[in-house]
């Protein structure tokens, strides 16, 4: 069973997140939260698998909570951002916060629940309207990887950095093992240590990290 922790000011929205949520049979919301320290509070006590967390609530966003939870508690939830705002700024500070994905809140019941199911298992996604280019803008801008980018990109072997920069380009696994004549099972297997080196919780922080780190050109 998932269990989830929805964080929103309004109270009819969790509900209706809830039924939603629950009528999935396989996933089951173990708390509410109405701010974003509140979120922090209840991730740390019940230790969620994905936080649903809205972006713009009282008394702390839920950017600077999805910061806290993501690098206080090991293991970590991962956070889905649920906001109404379909804006790039939005989506950068989710991602930036370590967000492992991201939808509008106008979404429908499968793809809320297909996106829980996605989290829980690692994977991470982003809303089907919000392309590439948002991952691929949000590396550009910070083109300036930390030097711990760069020693982590040096452990990597030289078969991990293809599936890395294959993932990146946007294959999923199946198609990665046809590019390079393996089966899924050893490109999961090689992607889950690669994803230990570089300190990737997910697909969606895997990609931005192989941007950031040079794997992938970056466009000016």
């Amino acid at each position: 069973m998932i269990t989830v922790l929805l964080a929103d000011d309004q109270p009819m929205l969790r509900a209706g997140f809830r039924s939603l949520i629950e009528l999935a049979g396989d996933i089951r919301v173990v708390g509410e939260a109405a701010d974003g320290p509140e979120a922090v509070r209840m991730a740390r006590l019940l230790r969620p698998d994905v936080v649903c967390m809205d972006v713009r609530m009282p008394g702390g966003s839920g950017l600077d909570a999805t910061r806290e939870i993501v690098t206080g508690l090991d293991p970590a939830p991962a956070v889905l951002v649920l906001t109404t705002f379909e804006l790039d700024e939005y989506i950068f500070g989710a991602l930036e916060a370590g967000a492992s994905g991201f939808l509008l809140k106008d979404c429908d019941m499968d793809t809320l629940t297909d996106a829980v199911r996605r989290l829980a298992a690692g994977q991470g996604m982003v809303d089907h309207a919000v392309t590439r280019r948002v991952i691929v803008e949000f590396a550009r801008r910070r083109q300036a990887a930390p030097p711990a980018d760069a020693r982590a990109a040096d452990t990597l072997t030289a078969r991990e950095t293809d599936i890395v920069r294959l993932l990146a380009a946007g294959l999923s696994n199946a198609e990665i093992a046809a590019e390079l004549f393996v089966e899924v099972s050893t490109v999961k297997s090689h992607l889950s240590r690669a994803m230990a080196k570089i300190g990737a919780r997910d697909r969606v922080q895997t990609v931005i990290w192989a941007y950031r780190s040079g794997l992938l050109p970056v466009e000016p």
